[in-house]
């Protein structure tokens, strides 16, 4: 049989995401964008804010990653943000997803604040860098800075100044612990205003880890 030599085209297309969203009347505090992890969805990341005191004083939008799976027993619908394959092309669409979502659902001048778990933290400090819309303060739950929001902070190519971060990282996460001496010390040496809270706990939000979110968003709006 002849070889083949396939070439490979990128195709740009339309598509539409899944975004929860509760604009309670009264929350005023502003408003949270909440990113959730692999293989989750928008309604774990709902579950998720649950866990922080005062969450509803906060408008809250949790957008659903556009790649959709079933899992394993094929019971759920979950999602992921991006995989290996194609990388450069879905940050690029992931960044600009979360950005329609905030033009639709709109800010009002109030602060933002992006919050992610595990691969939607690392989304959460795309979004808030890399994005059209200034953040006030990015929450990174087991998740770390991706390289390419590293580079452009050391290039000064970043399109928003860095918000004030907090981190979180359980004592049992041993994926994430390995990446957390790395972040600190990029935050560190770049003078960007952070907190690390250690819970007791593993690659998960626990009320503990919440509680501290709380009494930290306290200090945001």
């Amino acid at each position: 049989m002849p070889d083949l030599h396939p070439q490979i085209l990128q195709v740009e297309t339309p598509t539409h995401g899944r975004v929860l969203y509760d604009d309670t009347a009264g929350s005023t505090a502003g408003l949270i964008v909440v990113l959730h992890g692999y293989g989750q969805s928008a309604a774990n990341a709902f579950a998720d804010v649950r866990f922080i005191p005062g969450i509803e004083r906060w408008r809250v939008v949790a957008p659903q990653a556009l790649h959709r799976f079933y899992t394993r027993d094929h019971q759920k619908v979950v999602a992921s943000w991006m995989t290996r394959e194609d990388r450069e092309k879905a940050i690029a669409d992931n960044i600009e997803y979360v950005a329609r979502v905030l033009d639709r659902v709109g800010a009002g001048g109030a602060p933002v604040v992006f919050a992610g778990f595990s691969q939607g933290a690392s989304m959460a400090y795309r979004a808030a860098l890399l994005g059209r819309h200034p953040a006030a303060a990015v929450i990174a739950l087991g998740g770390d800075i991706p390289p390419e929001v590293r580079a452009r902070a050391k290039t000064g190519g970043a399109t928003a100044p860095w918000p004030a971060v907090l981190i979180g990282a359980g004592v049992r996460d041993q994926w994430f612990s390995e990446r957390l001496g790395g972040d600190l010390a990029f935050l560190t040496a770049h003078h960007i205003a952070h907190e690390v809270v250690r819970f007791d706990g593993a690659h998960e939000w626990t009320t503990e880890f919440g509680a501290a979110a709380g009494r930290w968003l306290t200090r945001i709006a």
